[in-house]
């Protein structure tokens, strides 16, 4: 017994010494920078120049890009902490909405004096991306100075446009399906100094116009959305092509064309719209679509129609791993490629049949709002597989099978990881197997477990440092992450990383200049399988393991969600009633930031109300049963008081956990 337990010992002392050390005590190594977290969550990548690493190891922010100011993010969020603001919280810097506007622009306008480009560029929101009121306003006020408009794709979205809009010369787009209402609703508002624009989507839109327009004597701006042959690429390439859902086939935009002449309304017609999905992450894609538009336009030119406005749509993306690829996550182009190509397929077209360039618009939504909103969560425990404890040999009794799994466990190397891997798999199914059979302890089932997944941790430790993972070990990192249950909801907060595999960047805000030495996967509060996250930003593809800090004791561990700004907010649903989040809206000020609006989360009794239960009801049916139950016997007076102050504090209270 002596020398096979020597012999176990020297195998496992010879192993030890081909695997790099691990930190003692979850303590980082010395040697981490925040260089190293720079490159390990690609940071500069997707968050230049709003988002970067300071010498604390905290994220810092600089809501006006490279004009100056920046705020330390972590203490921010403890700022507001102390203002009784509890995590959740989303933080909005509109200052950053501000830069966006004004970059998009900026390129627009070099790409015109580039290409002596005779017209203009006004661009538009689109609603749809981020409904809510103070990040409407805020667009509409900065965007004055670009005559910056709106676009509405539903009824309630021009109703928020024609009463926040206060911008003359910017102009209103109105998209979507359209009843008699909404079209004279959308005419009458010329009345009011606006510059609507009613897109004809499908062809039964057209008599709908026609006779709003002669009961009401106004001669509406119209537009088509034409379905391009073009296709787009990614989640939204179906928003184009012959089964687009909206706009019209060129048989369809001929027969509005003959409708509008016969009408003596084809001098209405002035605009072509065109969109081939968003998140475009290829510009050759973008350029096919504007070279078979240009050509709808002119011919639409010389067929009588007075058109004067091009409407390239939405598709412009975003970075959302820095790869800068054509990656679906990615993009291969920047803001001023797009505006480039865009100037210069226009003018090439209208050069050739001298026809006046038209005033060009885009719908750029998730270009401009996605950077400006930054989701806080804290993590509030962890969960590991069995195997990190030290391993001691079984007994000389123990059952055979714990011994020979012990043996496999002592001599995993280099040269036969994957061997052993396949031995230890093997040797787990039998254990099941016998344990079925009532050949195995619960005692003896549970240590051979703690063996696999030690010498599955012994393997991949190797694994981390080869150039090549064997296909049948892919999936080990993965089994072997830590969970770390995070205090939000996946379907509230960041729905299309659910829905449709949406990639955000996810990194610590603090903490970065030290070594994190877990591979975790997320998991939310909600009761749902799917209320995870186990997709991750990486430079080569996606990741399934996301790098995080060990916990430390009586200290929060705060994790961010970055470039969530666009749709995910207004898209989260309440999914076990979590519901809407704490808001705060930040702008920079000389002597730092200053709190702009506090927008509070969903409390239960407001989420319960969406679902018809009132909170008052509520209240009494618990204290009629707790009267019922100090009748029986079966509860003290303390104990009922306590059960309805509890119930009654929690209706009142936030939604997420409370790590108070």
């Amino acid at each position: 017994m002596s020398t096979t337990r020597q012999s176990s010992e020297e195998m496992l002392q010879a192993l030890r010494s081909q695997i790099p050390s691990e930190p003692d005590n979850g303590q980082p190594h010395t040697l981490w920078t925040i260089e190293n977290s720079e490159e390990l969550y690609r940071i500069h990548g997707w968050g230049d120049p709003y988002f970067s690493i300071n010498a604390a190891g905290h994220v810092m922010v600089a809501p006006r890009g490279d004009r100056g100011g920046s705020l330390d993010l972590h203490d921010l969020v403890t700022a507001l902490q102390q203002r009784n603001l509890g995590l959740p919280i989303l933080i909005r810097f509109s200052d950053i909405l501000e830069d966006r506007i004004e970059r998009l622009n900026a390129c627009f306008a070099k790409a015109i004096a580039r290409y002596s480009y005779s017209g203009v560029y006004r661009g538009v929101f689109p609603v749809k991306c981020n409904q809510q009121r103070h990040l409407v306003e805020d667009l509409v006020r900065f965007g004055q100075p670009h005559q910056f408009g709106l676009e509405a794709g539903s009824k309630p979205e021009l109703l928020i446009a024609l009463a926040t809009l206060d911008n003359p010369g910017a102009l209103l787009i109105c998209n979507g399906y359209k009843d008699l209402e909404y079209v004279e609703t959308a005419m009458l508002s010329q009345r009011l100094g606006h510059t609507p624009i009613i897109v004809l989507e499908q062809l039964d839109e057209v008599p709908l116009v026609i006779e709003a327009s002669r009961r009401l004597k106004i001669r509406p701006i119209l537009g088509v959305r034409a379905k391009l042959t073009s296709k787009g690429i990614g989640r939204w390439g179906g928003s184009a092509g012959d089964r687009a859902k909206f706009g019209l086939a060129i048989p369809e935009i001929l027969s509005a064309v003959e409708q509008l002449k016969a009408a003596d309304m084809l001098d209405c017609l002035q605009l072509l719209h065109f969109h081939i999905g968003s998140q475009i992450s290829a510009i050759s894609v973008i350029k096919d679509a504007l070279r078979e538009a240009c050509q709808i336009y002119v011919e639409l030119s010389e067929l009588g129609a007075k058109m004067g406005y091009l409407d390239v749509g939405g598709g412009l993306g975003i970075d959302y791993d820095g790869s800068k690829t054509n990656f679906y996550a990615s993009k291969n182009y920047s803001i001023q490629n797009y505006a480039n190509d865009v100037v210069a397929e226009v003018q090439e077209a209208c050069s050739a049949r001298n026809l006046p360039v038209p005033t060009l618009i885009s719908e750029s939504g998730r270009a401009i709002a996605s950077h400006q909103s930054v989701l806080v969560f804290d993590v509030l425990g962890t969960s590991d597989r069995p195997g990190l404890d030290p391993i001691d040999p079984p007994t000389a009794d123990a059952h055979a099978l714990l011994r020979e799994l012990y043996d496999t466990y002592t001599n995993v190397t280099v040269q036969n990881y994957q061997e052993v891997y396949h031995d230890a798999v093997q040797f787990k199914d039998e254990a099941i197997s016998l344990f079925n059979f009532g050949y195995l302890s619960l005692t003896e089932r549970a240590k051979v477990e703690r063996l696999y997944w030690a010498c599955c941790r012994r393997i991949l430790e190797l694994l981390r440092h080869e150039d090549y993972v064997p296909d049948d070990l892919e999936d080990l990192e993965k089994s072997l992450a830590s969970i770390y249950y995070i205090n939000l909801s996946v379907f509230q907060s960041m729905p299309d990383a659910w829905a449709i595999d949406q990639l955000f960047p996810i990194m610590p805000i603090h903490r970065l200049d030290e070594e994190p030495t877990n591979r975790v996967t997320l998991a939310d509060l909600t009761c749902d399988s799917d209320g995870k996250i186990e997709k991750f930003i990486d430079l080569r593809d996606v990741k399934s393991v996301l790098e995080l800090h060990p916990l430390k004791d009586q200290e929060p561990y705060y994790l961010g969600l970055f470039l969530g700004g666009a749709y995910q907010e207004i898209m989260g649903n309440l999914h076990n009633l979590f519901g809407d989040t704490n808001t705060v809206h930040i702008h920079m000020t000389p002597k730092g930031y200053h709190i702009e609006h506090v927008v509070k989360g969903d409390t239960m009794t407001e989420v319960l109300s969406y679902v018809q239960y009132d909170s008052e009801d509520l209240i009494e049916n618990i204290r009629r049963r707790s009267e019922h139950a100090l009748q029986d016997g079966k509860i003290t007076i303390q104990e009922a008081q306590l059960l309805l102050q509890h119930y009654e504090h929690s209706l009142n209270h936030y939604t997420y956990l409370s790590t108070d």
